[in-house]
């Protein structure tokens, strides 16, 4: 059974459709990427998957169950979300606010027992941020407070995650690290559904990827057909010879890194001979 299901969705708000018949089923170990112009609805989708907006039309299933029949407890324990951002006006302890991603395993009025500060930690240490327990949310920079908002969704403990552009304000080591974790939790079965910019990532981690156009249309593809450079040409309202450019200047990119990254291997080789 598919942890996320879209039929036949149409989202935007009162007025005024952004995307419509949107159709795509999220199953567990399975990674979905989101792809599409700023403005385009990919936030609406998020918050109308998780029931904080209402569809237009068309329905939302989590586990089977359509989501208007079910609590927000009973959603926040199928689905964790992570925005792009957060306000942060309290000087929790990073320890502290990721516990705060339990609360939907306790009881009303319950205290975070000792399991909640375990699971919080470990979700710490698989995002390498275990250092950061005890430092204040809010004296975190961007990236550090991202990957924090990532481990409060791990800790969560639900079988499907949806992050709103995760790896937007990490730098490049952080990007590689949230990669690995994406990675290897589709590969103890969660299922996976993120936006983002960068093709190269969609890419790297999903087996397919929603396209969302400025037209309104959206369609769920494979991902060599969704990265060829005709459909990212009308996805981005560009020349196709542009997108072009851009994915070779990628690849020329990553060529050269590798060869330089193997030429200073070869050094150091010689170096220690």
């Amino acid at each position: 059974m598919a942890l996320i299901a879209a039929e036949r969705l149409s989202i935007g708000p009162a007025g005024r459709s952004l995307a419509g018949d949107i159709a795509f089923t999220l199953s567990a170990g399975q990674i979905i990427a989101v792809l599409g112009a700023n403005g385009v609805g990919k936030s609406t989708l998020f918050r109308t998957l998780l029931h904080l907006q209402p569809a237009r039309s068309g329905s939302v299933l989590l586990d089977g169950i359509g989501i208007g029949g079910l609590s927000r407890t009973a959603i926040a324990r199928r689905v964790a979300f992570v925005p792009q951002a957060i306000d942060a006006p309290f000087p929790l302890t990073v320890l502290d606010f990721v516990v705060m991603g339990r609360t939907t395993h306790l009881r009303a009025l319950g205290r975070p027992s000792r399991a909640d500060f375990r699971a919080a930690g470990a979700a710490l240490s698989t995002l390498g941020i275990a250092g950061l327990a005890q430092e204040a949310i809010t004296r975190l920079s961007g990236g550090e407070r991202q990957l924090a908002l990532i481990a409060r969704a791990l800790a969560q403990g639900s079988p499907a995650l949806i992050l709103d552009e995760p790896a937007a304000a990490l730098d490049f080591a952080n990007r590689e690290r949230l990669a690995e974790v994406l990675t290897g939790l589709a590969g103890q079965g969660k299922g996976i559904l993120f936006s983002t910019h960068d093709p190269r990532q969609a890419a790297r981690l999903a087996s397919a990827v929603l396209c969302l156009f400025r037209s309104g249309r959206a369609c769920l593809l494979p991902v060599d057909r969704a990265l060829d450079p005709e459909t990212l040409a009308s996805l981005y309202d560009m020349p196709v010879d542009a997108v072009r450019r851009g994915l070779s200047a990628d690849t020329a990119c990553g060529s050269r890194a590798a060869k330089t990254a193997e030429a200073r291997l070869q050094i150091g080789r010689r170096d220690r001979s």
